[in-house]
């Protein structure tokens, strides 16, 4: 048989063990995901700003972006949406990758796309100076399974993967309740919804163009997570969202992480009270403690 053929029943018994064994060791302080994403990502006026780790929290030492460790590392800290970015390997393996070659992030080399699943398995991850860790390349499926009970995901979708193929998976470890899918244009909200109307859909909306466009595509206000952008947020915008009970992500990665930096992190809560519900930040620890007090 050839090496890189992935023999499903021990693949899927190897991810359900080791779901079992993380679960049993885990803390109780993780967040507490209530029965549906729908409950979890509604806008609710009095609810304390989420933050959401771009990457999975990459930019503390130690910790590579993507993978379950700066995950779990972050979920101990506080409770955490994680966002994080899905690859496809040669074999159409679904790993966690935000670029299309290994070299930025991993020992490895080549793009995703063209190595083989069994390839990544030989790579170490390096955090973002670049230092090397022991930890592996983590698949789409042994995510979902660790992150029950622990955090909710958004899941970006890289171009070379199949949004189907993503839905499964999604549905086949049963966690519609604790992951929302991003999407970035109409077309692909509308297949996400289309393919499972119970999942929760970021979608990018800066203005109400763009919001109309989504709801003629058939795509319900229920479903919608709005992504308004990497720009200080417009109260105007964020109010009329929140009308309809959509809540919104606000993009602090870049510009607006280092201007909280430079000014003092009390400006992660300028943000939250000009209407962000959710802060996706590469600072997750520093905006929590922010929008907290």
């Amino acid at each position: 048989m050839n090496a890189n053929v992935i023999k499903q029943p021990t693949y899927w018994l190897m991810i359900a063990g080791a779901s079992l064994l993380l679960q049993a060791c885990a803390p109780k302080t993780y967040l507490k995901v209530p029965n549906s994403a729908a409950t979890f990502f509604k806008y609710q006026p009095k609810k304390t700003a989420m933050i959401s780790a771009h990457r999975g929290g990459g930019d503390y030492p130690g910790y590579p972006e993507n993978c379950v460790e700066s995950f779990d590392f972050l979920a101990k800290q506080m409770p955490v949406i994680i966002e994080c970015d899905i690859a496809l390997t040669q074999d159409s393996v679904m790993v966690m990758m935000h670029d299309d070659t290994y070299e930025r992030t991993t020992t490895g080399t080549g793009r995703v796309n063209e190595r083989s699943f069994e390839y990544s398995q030989t790579l170490l991850l390096e955090d973002n100076a670049g230092k090397l860790t022991d930890f592996r390349v983590p698949t789409l499926a042994r995510v979902l399974a660790w992150g029950r009970d622990k955090v909710v995901f958004t899941l970006d979708v890289k171009r070379s993967v199949p949004m189907p193929k993503v839905v499964q998976m999604v549905q086949r470890l049963n966690a519609q309740n604790y992951a929302a899918i991003i999407t970035y244009t109409v077309a692909q909200a509308k297949q996400v919804y289309e393919l499972d109307p119970s999942l929760i859909i970021s979608v990018t909306i800066r203005n109400r163009d763009e919001y109309q466009r989504l709801r003629d595509a058939g795509v319900p206000d229920a479903n919608m997570l709005a992504f308004i952008g990497t720009r200080e947020p417009n109260k105007e915008l964020c109010d009329f969202l929140h009308q309809k009970g959509i809540a919104t992500i606000l993009g602090t990665l870049g510009n607006l992480d280092k201007m909280a930096a430079a000014r003092g992190d009390q400006v992660y809560k300028q943000f939250t009270d000009a209407g962000a519900d959710i802060l996706s930040s590469d600072r997750p620890i520093e905006a929590q403690r922010a929008v907290r007090k």
